[in-house]
Protein backbone atom coordinates (compact mmCIF):
# COMPACT_ATOMS: atom_id res chain seq x y z
CA UNK A 1 0.00 0.00 0.00
CA UNK A 2 3.20 2.21 0.19
CA UNK A 3 4.28 2.11 -2.82
CA UNK A 4 1.08 2.84 -4.08
CA UNK A 5 1.12 6.04 -1.93
CA UNK A 6 4.17 7.07 -3.12
CA UNK A 7 3.37 6.52 -6.70
CA UNK A 8 0.16 8.70 -6.05
CA UNK A 9 2.29 11.21 -4.81
CA UNK A 10 4.83 11.32 -7.71
CA UNK A 11 1.89 11.14 -10.54
CA UNK A 12 0.41 14.55 -7.88
CA UNK A 13 3.82 16.15 -7.66
CA UNK A 14 4.14 15.37 -11.67
CA UNK A 15 1.32 17.16 -12.21
CA UNK A 16 1.67 20.17 -10.33
CA UNK A 17 4.81 20.57 -12.23
CA UNK A 18 2.76 20.42 -15.46
CA UNK A 19 0.31 22.77 -14.16
CA UNK A 20 3.21 25.30 -13.90
CA UNK A 21 4.54 25.06 -16.75
CA UNK A 22 1.06 25.24 -18.82
CA UNK A 23 1.05 28.47 -16.32
CA UNK A 24 4.71 29.49 -17.49
CA UNK A 25 3.55 28.92 -20.95
CA UNK A 26 0.19 30.57 -21.23
CA UNK A 27 2.36 34.11 -19.45
CA UNK A 28 4.43 33.78 -22.44
CA UNK A 29 1.29 32.99 -24.99
CA UNK A 30 -0.17 36.49 -23.21
CA UNK A 31 3.18 38.34 -24.01
CA UNK A 32 3.23 37.05 -27.75
CA UNK A 33 -0.32 38.19 -28.28
CA UNK A 34 0.42 41.37 -26.90
CA UNK A 35 3.59 41.69 -29.47
CA UNK A 36 1.17 40.63 -32.24
CA UNK A 37 -0.97 43.32 -31.30
CA UNK A 38 1.76 45.93 -31.53
CA UNK A 39 3.29 44.46 -34.75
CA UNK A 40 -0.30 44.96 -36.55
CA UNK A 41 -0.63 48.41 -34.52
CA UNK A 42 3.04 49.15 -36.13
CA UNK A 43 2.05 47.93 -39.84
CA UNK A 44 -1.09 49.95 -40.01
CA UNK A 45 0.38 52.95 -39.33
CA UNK A 46 3.53 52.10 -41.60
CA UNK A 47 1.00 51.59 -44.60
CA UNK A 48 -1.02 54.96 -43.47
CA UNK A 49 2.14 56.57 -43.92
CA UNK A 50 3.31 55.27 -46.37
CA UNK A 51 -0.23 56.33 -47.97
CA UNK A 52 0.15 60.12 -47.15
CA UNK A 53 3.37 60.05 -48.24
CA UNK A 54 2.49 59.23 -51.62
CA UNK A 55 -0.46 61.08 -51.87
CA UNK A 56 1.55 64.24 -51.27
CA UNK A 57 3.39 65.77 -54.54
CA UNK A 58 5.81 67.71 -54.43
CA UNK A 59 4.62 70.38 -56.79
CA UNK A 60 1.76 72.31 -55.07
CA UNK A 61 1.00 73.19 -51.37
CA UNK A 62 -1.26 70.94 -49.60
CA UNK A 63 -3.78 71.49 -46.66
CA UNK A 64 -3.37 68.98 -43.86
CA UNK A 65 -4.42 68.03 -40.54
CA UNK A 66 -1.37 68.05 -38.14
CA UNK A 67 -1.83 66.10 -34.60
CA UNK A 68 -0.88 67.90 -31.70
CA UNK A 69 -1.40 65.40 -29.53
CA UNK A 70 -4.27 63.49 -27.57
CA UNK A 71 -6.51 63.45 -30.79
CA UNK A 72 -6.11 67.17 -31.11
CA UNK A 73 -5.64 68.36 -35.20
CA UNK A 74 -4.21 71.75 -36.19
CA UNK A 75 -5.22 72.63 -39.93
CA UNK A 76 -2.17 73.74 -41.30
CA UNK A 77 -0.96 74.33 -45.11
CA UNK A 78 2.15 72.38 -45.84
CA UNK A 79 4.46 73.93 -48.68
CA UNK A 80 5.60 71.62 -51.50
CA UNK A 81 7.03 68.69 -50.18
CA UNK A 82 10.30 67.33 -51.13
CA UNK A 83 12.54 66.45 -48.21
CA UNK A 84 10.70 64.67 -44.79
CA UNK A 85 12.37 63.97 -41.54
CA UNK A 86 13.15 60.62 -40.57
CA UNK A 87 13.74 58.59 -36.76
CA UNK A 88 15.77 56.01 -37.85
CA UNK A 89 16.03 55.32 -34.04
CA UNK A 90 18.33 56.31 -30.71
CA UNK A 91 17.44 59.43 -31.52
CA UNK A 92 18.72 60.26 -35.01
CA UNK A 93 16.63 61.93 -37.40
CA UNK A 94 17.76 62.33 -41.15
CA UNK A 95 16.44 63.90 -44.19
CA UNK A 96 15.38 61.42 -46.90
CA UNK A 97 13.71 62.22 -50.07
CA UNK A 98 9.74 61.36 -50.95
CA UNK A 99 10.99 58.45 -52.82
CA UNK A 100 13.50 57.05 -50.43
CA UNK A 101 10.98 57.47 -47.47
CA UNK A 102 8.37 55.47 -49.24
CA UNK A 103 11.37 53.09 -49.39
CA UNK A 104 12.13 53.37 -45.90
CA UNK A 105 8.47 52.91 -44.88
CA UNK A 106 8.11 49.77 -47.28
CA UNK A 107 11.26 48.10 -45.59
CA UNK A 108 9.88 48.59 -42.30
CA UNK A 109 6.35 47.43 -42.95
CA UNK A 110 8.26 44.01 -44.79
CA UNK A 111 10.53 44.18 -41.48
CA UNK A 112 7.50 43.91 -39.59
CA UNK A 113 5.38 41.61 -41.25
CA UNK A 114 8.43 39.26 -40.88
CA UNK A 115 8.28 39.67 -37.45
CA UNK A 116 4.65 39.08 -37.06
CA UNK A 117 5.09 35.56 -38.94
CA UNK A 118 7.51 34.98 -36.37
CA UNK A 119 5.14 35.36 -33.89
CA UNK A 120 2.55 33.72 -35.31
CA UNK A 121 4.68 30.63 -35.49
CA UNK A 122 5.69 30.84 -32.20
CA UNK A 123 2.11 30.97 -30.66
CA UNK A 124 1.11 28.12 -32.94
CA UNK A 125 4.02 26.22 -31.07
CA UNK A 126 2.60 27.35 -27.89
CA UNK A 127 -0.71 26.33 -28.20
CA UNK A 128 0.78 23.25 -29.57
CA UNK A 129 2.32 22.74 -26.18
CA UNK A 130 -0.14 23.81 -23.92
CA UNK A 131 -2.52 21.26 -25.54
CA UNK A 132 0.31 18.41 -24.97
CA UNK A 133 0.44 18.96 -21.44
CA UNK A 134 -3.39 19.48 -20.98
CA UNK A 135 -3.48 16.07 -22.31
CA UNK A 136 -0.93 14.80 -20.26
CA UNK A 137 -2.26 16.12 -16.70
CA UNK A 138 -6.20 14.93 -18.07
CA UNK A 139 -4.35 11.49 -18.78
CA UNK A 140 -2.56 11.47 -14.92
CA UNK A 141 -5.86 12.78 -13.43
CA UNK A 142 -7.69 9.58 -14.90
CA UNK A 143 -4.88 7.59 -14.39
CA UNK A 144 -5.05 8.38 -10.78
CA UNK A 145 -9.19 8.37 -10.53
CA UNK A 146 -9.15 5.32 -11.97
CA UNK A 147 -6.55 4.07 -9.54
CA UNK A 148 -8.34 5.32 -6.28
CA UNK A 149 -11.58 4.10 -7.34
CA UNK A 150 -10.39 0.55 -7.58
CA UNK A 151 -10.72 -1.13 -3.93
CA UNK A 152 -8.52 -3.77 -3.63
CA UNK A 153 -9.90 -7.23 -4.80
CA UNK A 154 -11.61 -9.22 -2.19
CA UNK A 155 -10.16 -12.51 -1.24
CA UNK A 156 -11.08 -15.88 -3.05
CA UNK A 157 -12.86 -13.43 -5.85
CA UNK A 158 -11.20 -14.43 -9.11
CA UNK A 159 -9.51 -17.52 -7.43
CA UNK A 160 -12.25 -19.65 -8.06
CA UNK A 161 -13.35 -20.01 -4.12
CA UNK A 162 -16.58 -18.89 -3.03
CA UNK A 163 -17.54 -15.50 -1.30
CA UNK A 164 -20.45 -14.50 0.51
CA UNK A 165 -21.37 -11.19 0.41
CA UNK A 166 -23.22 -11.13 3.84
Amino acid sequence: MSNETNQQAAIEQKINEMVQQSRILEAYMNETITRQATFTRLIEEARLSSSAIQSITGESEVESLVPVGIGVYIRASLPPVKKLLVNVGAGVTIEKSREDTINYVESRIKEFEIALGQLANQKQQLEMRMEQIQGQVNQMLQQTRTTAKSPPQPYGRNSGQPHSLG
